[in-house]
């Protein structure tokens, strides 16, 4: 473990290095956001019901008649006093816009996420002590076809089976959308929640299969490798039980490239769950990024990049100290 006195001073200078590869990356993005041609007012020009003063007035307003670099300089001021900006699209502050699609993504990517632990890790230690095995053989064969197959495609796939158990048994599952219901308020609390869960988890589930099929084969490698250790040989003979010897000393080493990992958790949370959302028609933050992207709404585009830039500089270090840990081999100075 580190001291105290060693521990604050790193984490000082990675905040401190965090400045400028914070602005370098939003700065690139905002720049090449506003190199596609035109802007959000362009295709006002192809109404002729709105007049070019009107246009010219909204220009000003939005401040698209200034330099890329001044509106830049602009947007970073007001990003620093906790401004995100206004919409252009939906006139409101980027703010509430992203709230309800940040909500309900995060719903996904949480649940997915303690799904992905959840399977790969017990499968993976499984694999790695019974190798070769048919459950092993097994576990590998999915993977492989979890790996292989895109998630959209699987859920069109489960959309497809989901229609013919209504059509044939009369069940009726949920197809997509984020709840049955109109309004929350048209349910209890309680029933909403678990409606919400149910249209929930079909994605989840699908979202997470490559992540499962990936983690469950590389835990599996890592133990199989630390197992084969002589300490950990030396550990049996010392008449350590297989337990122990598994969980307290093989297991723990195995981990350490999954804690490393971990720093992507976080701009998971921002990021969705991507095209899943447009498939089972989820309202996340995917489909308002596309929306933001085809209207030149930079500030919701930007607000989405700042956002998963900073959690990844963030789950990066948190990811540094985790390692420091739970390995004592490592040391930072």
């Amino acid at each position: 473990m580190w001291r105290s006195t060693t521990l604050l001073p790193y984490i000082l200078r990675r905040v401190l290095q965090f400045i400028p590869t914070f602005v370098l990356a939003t700065m690139l993005a905002f720049f090449i956001t506003q190199a596609a041609p035109g802007d959000f007012l362009s295709q006002l020009k192809e109404n002729p019901s709105v007049k070019p003063e009107t246009i010219e007035r909204l220009r000003r307003e939005f401040g698209l008649d200034q330099p890329v670099f001044v509106q830049y300089l602009y947007w970073f001021k007001n990003l620093l006093m906790g401004d995100l900006g206004d919409s252009f699209q939906y006139k409101r502050p980027v703010a509430e816009v992203i709230q309800g699609p940040f909500l309900n993504s995060l719903i996904l990517v949480v649940i997915s996420t303690v799904l992905h632990f959840a399977v790969s890790i017990p499968v993976g230690v499984y694999s790695a002590l019974k190798p070769y095995s048919f459950w092993d053989r097994v576990f590998t064969f999915f993977s492989y076809i979890g790996l292989g197959i895109p998630s959209f495609f699987f859920g069109l796939l489960a959309i497809y089976a989901m229609l013919q158990l209504k059509q044939q048994f009369g069940w009726d599952l949920p197809l997509g959308g984020k709840s049955s219901s109109a309004l929350p308020t048209d349910i209890s609390p309680l029933r909403h929640v678990w409606d919400v869960f149910l249209h929930a988890l079909i994605p989840s589930i699908i979202l997470v299969l490559r992540g499962i099929s990936g983690e469950s084969r590389f835990i599996r490698g890592q133990m199989l490798e630390v197992l084969g250790q002589d300490y950990i040989r030396t550990a049996r003979a010392k008449g350590l039980n297989d337990r122990a010897v598994t969980y307290k000393h093989a297991f723990k080493l195995a981990m350490i490239p999954t804690i490393a990992g971990l720093g992507g958790l976080l701009p998971a949370l921002i990021g969705g769950a991507g095209f899943l959302e447009i498939v089972f028609n989820w309202p996340g933050l995917t489909p308002l990024q596309l929306t933001a992207l085809g209207n030149q709404d930079i500030y919701i585009l930007m607000a989405v990049t700042a956002l998963g830039t900073l959690l990844y500089m963030i789950g990066n270090l948190l990811s540094d100290l985790l390692l420091a840990a739970v390995d004592p081999r490592i040391r930072y100075s």
